[in-house]
């Protein structure tokens, strides 16, 4: 964790500075995420690095509170937030391991670009469930490498220890799915999934899906909404 901790500090400047890969899909990510967004909605955001998702969702809720690992990053986020005058995030340094809250706090949980930084996954899925609300959503975009880098699993341990790479484990789109649906996150008639598109809700649903799932292309993040039954 130490480890991780120095890693995400170190680079904290430069990763504020660093544009945004993909554009075009951030931006529909955004989209979809607000959709299920209300005016009246406590949200946390875990992994939140320099707070620019958080910062954009804030006026569509009522409450943010965005944790992460590296006090650097937070510094930044906070500086930004504060440079906006936006009053409804609180940034704290903080794991989703460590964080402390009661059963049915909130309405929503984003987990984004951090599922496949953690050490146990299935551990944080099911504290993510136990948060939520009945109804609530848990909105993660991840990398899954091993459906195309699943080479990467040889070489990560080695990047880890020379303080090349922070902890990176490389798992598939499915496994992650598992990992959801094993958590208890509702199984039920979804978009038809086709690389780079997603039908609508209604039109062209699958059985025994999570709630929405799109992945802009094959080497690209998975991006999925799952939903905590009523």
């Amino acid at each position: 964790m130490a480890t991780s901790t120095k890693y995400w500090d170190k680079i904290a400047d430069k990763y504020s500075k660093r544009p945004i890969a993909d554009e075009t899909s951030y931006q529909k990510k955004l989209q979809v995420t607000q959709e299920y967004f209300k005016p009246d909605m406590e949200v946390l955001e875990f992994g939140c690095g320099t707070g620019s998702t958080a910062i954009t969702h804030a006026s569509h809720v009522k409450q943010i509170r965005a944790i992460d690992i590296s006090s650097e990053m937070i510094e930044i986020a906070q500086g930004k937030a504060e440079a906006q005058g936006i009053e409804n995030i609180t940034f704290e340094q903080l794991t989703i391991e460590k964080l402390e809250v009661e059963d049915s706090t909130y309405d929503a949980v984003l987990g984004l670009s951090i599922l496949h930084l953690l050490e146990n996954k299935e551990s944080a899925i099911a504290k993510v469930y136990q948060m939520l609300k009945p109804g609530g959503i848990f909105v993660t975009s991840t990398m899954c490498m091993g459906d195309t880098m699943g080479w990467f699993k040889l070489i990560a341990p080695i990047g880890k220890a020379l303080g090349f790479f922070p902890l990176v484990r490389v798992f598939s789109a499915q496994d992650l799915i598992k990992s959801l649906t094993d958590a208890g996150f509702a199984r039920q008639p979804v978009a038809r999934v086709r690389c780079g598109q997603a039908l609508s809700r209604v039109e062209g649903t699958v059985e025994g899906e999570i709630e929405y799932r799109w992945q802009p292309s094959k080497d690209k993040a998975t991006f999925i909404v799952a939903k905590k039954p009523e």
